[in-house]
């Protein structure tokens, strides 16, 4: 499991590669606790992952949190199909723009 981030301007983009589970906690966290108050954009890149699990769903749900909760803009993105049914079931939709 490999995190990373780039950030242009506002926007940070994740990138989550392998599987999505407890083992990337801290390293998941530390990188969107450490993005400046500038940033107000969020996208979590699924591209490259391979499985999701009920703690990837709490760290995600953190990470909306963190960026203001109902006043957050979060996507996740080029999500495989496991992965999008795991998020559908969960109803992540509602709090999450999924694509």
């Amino acid at each position: 499991m490999a995190v990373t981030a780039t950030t242009t301007d506002n926007k940070i983009t994740i990138k989550v590669s392998g599987r999505f589970d407890f083992s990337s906690h801290q390293e998941f966290r530390q990188i969107y606790e450490s993005v400046s108050d500038d940033v107000t954009s969020y996208t979590v890149d699924m591209s490259e992952a391979t499985y999701l699990d009920s703690s990837a769903l709490g760290m995600l749900l953190l990470m909306r949190d963190h960026a203001g909760g109902d006043n957050s803009k979060i996507d996740i993105i080029n999500c495989n199909d496991d992965v999008k049914k795991i998020l559908t079931i969960s109803n992540f939709g509602q709090l999450f723009t999924i694509s």
